[in-house]
């Protein structure tokens, strides 16, 4: 394996990339680096931060790139990350991906792993999910988690996030097509794109991405 094995797993909104990472997570012993759960937890515990990115989550768009650059490099200064790290929901720009090149330097991106899901399937996805406030862990609506309101987990609350109500959700997938797909001809420039079909089982989805990364000698 090389030095660090840092991956970017790119994808609608909906995709299945948290599954995917959890699982990628366990199996090269990275950390899943999730801008979006960095950002939730900075509004948990009320912070400066949090307090200044709430309503743009709320709202469905995209935080500044400062503030995601500078929240990712603290992140993959960490212990954990010393590895590598799979970065899920960073970079969503141009901007941002060449800031993160810079961050890197020789321990750059070794594979950019795009999940490919039909619009209509990633909105079904996203309206019928509900996710642990406390933990993060995401369930189907018509799990036992989120009729009760309890995650089997944690015990924490089981809800349906702002972001996943139905206007919310149109934005979101608007924002990605917009500033977020042109960095498939990025990584395809460097040699770096691997496009997954996201629309089969989980399992399927796993077996096809971990070959791509054993094809390459990466793992």
């Amino acid at each position: 394996m090389p030095k660090r094995l840092n991956l970017v797993i790119l994808g609608k909104q909906g995709a299945g990339k948290g599954t995917q990472c959890e699982r990628l997570s366990a199996r090269y012993s990275i950390p899943h680096v999730s801008t979006g759960d960095i950002l939730r937890s900075a509004i948990q515990v009320d912070s400066t931060l949090g307090r200044s990115v709430a309503s743009i989550l709320d709202a469905g768009a995209l935080v500044p790139d400062d503030v995601v650059i500078k929240l990712v490099e603290d992140r993959l200064e960490e212990l954990d990350a010393r590895g590598g790290a799979l970065l899920d929901g960073f970079p969503r720009t141009i901007a941002q991906a060449e800031a993160l090149e810079d961050l890197l330097g020789d321990d750059g991106i070794k594979l950019c792993i795009n999940l490919e899901v039909p619009t209509e399937l990633a909105t079904q996805r996203l309206s019928t999910r509900r996710v642990c406030q406390e933990c993060g862990s995401i369930y189907k609506e018509t799990d036992v988690e989120a009729i009760s309101g309890t995650c089997s987990k944690c015990g924490g609350d089981v809800i349906q996030r702002a972001d996943d109500y139905p206007d919310a959700i149109r934005q979101r997938l608007e924002a990605y097509v917009s500033s977020t797909e042109p960095l498939l001809a990025f990584y395809e420039a460097r040699g770096l794109l691997v496009t997954v079909n996201g629309d089969q089982k989980p399992d399927d989805v796993t077996v096809a991405i971990q070959s791509e990364i054993s094809l390459r000698g990466l793992g």
